[in-house]
């Protein structure tokens, strides 16, 4: 299972960087996607990265906003979240493709899903 972190409430325009990190297990053989669920809509890809880092993945809402990296030597996976507006907020979860596909455009393929934290971008 994955444990995010780094969520908040920030401003418009504001930053945050979210952590994905493996709990009892090695992640550096996955894909990890980064996915977001806001109040009342269905859960969204947002970006993804693969095992190697050398491809990425991102949404057309946050391309150029957000940023993927993973650090394997850490086990954990970031996204780095620039010049938020409020339809960035909801939940952020994060999982792992095992077979390194790197695909945003669909959840089934994904497991081990964490908990989710919480992003809210509000005046």
């Amino acid at each position: 299972q994955f444990v995010e972190s780094g969520g908040g409430l920030v401003q418009p325009g504001g930053s945050l960087r979210l952590s994905c990190s493996a709990s009892g297990f090695t992640s550096d053989d996955f894909a990890i996607g980064w996915f977001r669920q806001a109040p009342g809509k269905e859960r969204e890809g947002v970006s993804c990265i693969s095992s190697s880092g050398a491809r990425t993945n991102y949404a057309d809402s946050v391309k150029g906003r957000f940023t993927i990296s993973r650090d394997n030597a850490k086990n954990t996976v970031y996204l780095q979240m620039n010049d938020l507006n409020p339809e960035d907020t909801g939940v952020y979860s994060c999982a792992a493709d095992p077979n390194d596909l790197c695909i945003i455009f669909t959840r089934s393929v994904y497991d081990w899903w964490g908990q989710g934290t919480q992003v809210t971008v509000s005046s």
